[in-house]
């Protein structure tokens, strides 16, 4: 089965790491949001992709080219950039002829789910998670017999709180593109954009059958407080808990924790859920719930929940300080 992954939008409640760098191409867990997509599509079996990318596009084209050069990878490029569906519209001919069918994941997500088994799933699967505030999100409504009776992006008053995270499985691409036409063509746009769940509602309207997946994960990575969230759960699997670090001078590891190649660190207190890029400088530094990028340098700092992007420099305070009776200093 081949997977579609939407990658084209620009990323503005990331800024401004997403200035210089596609939102997909953030770091997290000592990979890319990215990365950790392909990684999981890969170990599902996948092996051909089509990329939809358009703000710094060519930058996710040279990392799937350098990192995955194994893939069969295809790259269609979506300008203006006008919804979800505009995007598989774009992208339609790669898979409207696909018998086995498409995964389509978009590429801000990253979900825990057993890839293998929704594949085997028949028919169109759509993956949902149970949300306290549906009306932000892709909302389903299922009958009593879990069909999937309606779809519908961002409802004003959702009757229904499971979300679709962003994964679907459709069994019948070439139905799926014909949809896609109609919703361009009848110019039927949701909140001002092409939606991909205007398309899938046509397909139901029309007599497609639609079941639901729940995830026991889904990490929407285009908000900082959900990346350092998905940062935290990642790290807290057994390949990262398991990690031996190389030996850094007065230095206090707290796992889990991923650490680039040939980092300095010295005189610091890392961790918990601490991802360090690759040749980064970290001294005198107490870090904690944070992302930091590669080739940066943290130096005299008391850092949480922070996100410090690549070949960036910071420089906390350093005081010599004599202080009487009954005083106090608050630099908070």
């Amino acid at each position: 089965m081949k997977a579609v992954i939407p990658v084209a939008g620009i990323g503005s409640r990331l800024r401004p790491h997403t200035h210089t760098q596609p939102k997909s191409l953030v770091p997290v867990a000592g990979n890319t949001i990215l990365g950790h997509i392909i990684d999981r599509l890969q170990d599902a079996g996948i092996e051909e992709f089509v990329f939809i990318i358009g703000y710094l596009g060519e930058k996710i084209e040279s990392y799937v080219r350098r990192y995955y050069p194994q893939l069969r990878s295809t790259f269609v490029v979506q300008e203006p950039r006008e919804g979800i569906g505009h995007a598989l519209w774009l992208a339609r001919d790669t898979f409207r002829h696909d018998q086995d069918g498409v995964l389509i994941m978009l590429g801000d997500t990253i979900v825990d789910v057993d890839l293998r088994e929704l594949l085997r799933t028949e028919g169109n699967v759509l993956a949902v998670k149970e949300v306290k505030t549906p009306s932000i999100f892709g909302v389903v409504e299922t009958s009593n017999s879990g069909k999937v009776t309606k779809v519908i992006e961002k409802p004003r008053i959702p009757k229904s709180n499971y979300a679709l995270v962003g994964l679907y499985k459709i069994a019948d691409p070439a139905w799926l593109a014909s949809a896609l036409e109609r919703i361009i063509e009848q110019d039927l746009r949701t909140h001002n954009e092409f939606q991909l769940t205007d398309a899938l509602m046509l397909m139901i309207q029309d007599g497609a059958q639609m079941t639901t997946a729940p995830v026991d994960h889904w990490f929407d990575c285009g908000r900082k407080d959900s990346l350092l969230e998905a940062n935290a759960k990642l790290l807290n699997r057994p390949e990262f808990l398991g990690n031996k670090y190389p030996e850094f001078p007065d230095t206090i590891i707290i796992p889990p924790v991923s650490i680039g190649k040939d980092c300095q660190i010295s005189h610091s207190i890392i961790g918990p859920n601490v991802a360090i890029g690759d040749r980064t400088i970290v001294k005198n530094t107490i870090l904690s719930d944070s992302i930091i990028g590669s080739y940066s340098e943290l130096r005299q700092a008391v850092m949480h929940d922070c996100i410090v992007g690549s070949d960036a420099s910071f420089r906390g305070l350093n005081h010599s300080l004599n202080i009487g009776d009954n005083t106090e200093i608050d630099y908070s």
